[in-house]
């Protein structure tokens, strides 16, 4: 089944602990890197501190979804990820956005798909540049199609990186 990641970054060098998450979601046991989106310029959101560097990675994975969420927190661990506070300034965020078409609640550990990823410019641009490809059509359960949903936020600033 295909996954969908959003990776993030804001402090230190963004762009490139975005990469080097990109190249650790490579080599992750049980799971295929099947394709990543350019990386985006944000603003941040409910937040503070630096533009964030923001991407979409889909694997092909048969790891289940909390196994698969601990790789991501080992990742985000190897990059100093702190959680002092809700949305505070990191080093690396690793979000599951989705994992095929599960709808899963088990908060607060894991939600899927991701709350407010329906809300956010900086997760849908580059989800529906992978989707393009992969999944045209591409649905977040519950909320609707993707490319409708980025319509919905045209309002929010997003820049894509050379």
């Amino acid at each position: 089944m295909i996954a969908w990641v959003g990776i993030g970054a804001n402090l230190g060098d963004a762009r490139a602990n975005v990469l080097d998450a990109i190249d650790r979601l490579g080599r992750l046991p049980d799971a295929k890197l099947l394709q990543t989106s350019s990386l985006y310029r944000t603003a941040p959101i409910d937040s503070s501190g630096d533009d964030y560097v923001n991407a979409v990675a889909a694997l092909e994975t048969d790891l289940d979804a909390h196994a698969l969420l601990q790789a991501l927190f080992a990742i985000e661990q190897a990059h100093g990820r702190e959680r002092p506070y809700r949305n505070a300034p990191r080093t690396l965020d690793l979000d599951l956005l989705l994992i095929g078409d599960q709808v899963i609640d088990d908060a607060p550990a894991l939600i899927v798909p991701h709350p407010r990823m329906h809300e956010r410019a900086f997760v849908l641009a580059p989800l529906a540049e992978v989707a393009s490809t992969l999944a045209p059509g591409l649905v977040i359960p519950g909320r609707g199609p993707v490319a409708a949903l980025l319509a919905g936020v045209a309002d929010q600033a997003i820049g894509r990186l050379a």
